[in-house]
């Protein structure tokens, strides 16, 4: 079999661990081509770093996907995640109309926000319009208040029982159309994972692990990215985001043992070989 190629749309920063250099290595890892659009250059990434630079790339990436599509480049998947701007939402549904195959795989990081709120840069039509890129998607990875927001409903209301994520997964599924792994899910204390709604066979199942206690970022990037590595490797959705939760809760050991500052992320470097071990 050839190499699977997914397009991976992010940005990138030159230091601290999210987007693109965490996608292009784990999906590397996993023996996945990956293939950067990335939508900013960043020197680092905006959480806790001051004075940071930034290079828009909007108005290059069209110009990247026409030369792609001459060349008619496939993809086997198409993985976003946090994007700049209103416009580069358009582009990248752009971008996935006319990339889409058959057999492709469209996942969504619809990224928006944390802790029942949106991120700084994101701006009530951008939330918008990040929900109507979703809509496009096979599979999307929202955090509790993405679903929120996705959803319409107020963040500090969610039902947080085992009953109440598995609705809340399956009403994200949009009547089933979309497969759905539901981040930062809690079924009991002390535990941490996904809820998922597979679009396929119309199963809600959670997978848990145990929560370490200690604040930790770009882990939402890491389960994105072991979750569309595992895909393209044949695995079912629950078995990717089982794969992508057990990554996360070692990267997360080892990242206490370094005692790491936040900022940082999470160091997942040393244990790629986690990845690539799983037939």
């Amino acid at each position: 079999m050839s190499t699977p190629r997914a397009a991976a749309i992010h940005d990138l920063s030159g230091f601290g661990r999210c987007s693109l250099t965490v996608a292009i290595p784990i999906l590397s890892a996993m023996g996945i081509q990956c293939c950067p659009l990335p939508t900013a250059f960043l020197s680092t990434h905006t959480g806790g770093f001051q004075g940071f630079t930034f290079l828009d790339m909007t108005e290059e990436l069209p110009r990247i996907a026409r030369h792609w599509k001459s060349l008619d480049l496939r993809f086997q998947a198409i993985y976003s995640g946090f994007l700049g701007s209103e416009r580069q939402i358009d582009i990248v549904a752009d971008f996935i109309r006319t990339f889409r195959t058959r057999d492709a795989i469209v996942v969504v990081d619809p990224v928006m926000g944390d802790d029942g709120r949106a991120y700084q840069t994101y701006t009530p039509a951008m939330c918008a319009g990040m929900c109507r890129l979703a809509e496009l998607a096979d599979v999307i990875t929202p955090n509790l208040t993405e679903a929120a927001f996705l959803l319409d409903r107020d963040y500090s209301a969610l039902d947080r029982s085992e009953a109440g994520l598995r609705r809340l997964t399956e009403e994200l599924s949009l009547g089933g159309t979309r497969s759905v792994a539901l981040t930062g899910a809690s079924l009991e204390a002390g535990k941490t994972g996904a809820v998922c709604f597979d679009a396929r066979t119309g199963r809600t199942q959670a997978v848990q692990t145990d929560f370490i206690v200690h604040p930790l970022h770009g882990t939402g990037d890491v389960f994105a990215s072991v979750l569309t590595g595992a895909l393209l490797r044949g695995r079912s959705l629950a078995e990717a985001a089982e794969q992508a939760v057990e990554f996360i809760r070692a990267c997360a050991v080892r990242t206490v043992e370094q005692d790491l500052p936040l900022r940082e992320g999470v160091d997942f470097e040393p244990l790629l070989g986690l990845l690539m071990d799983r037939d």
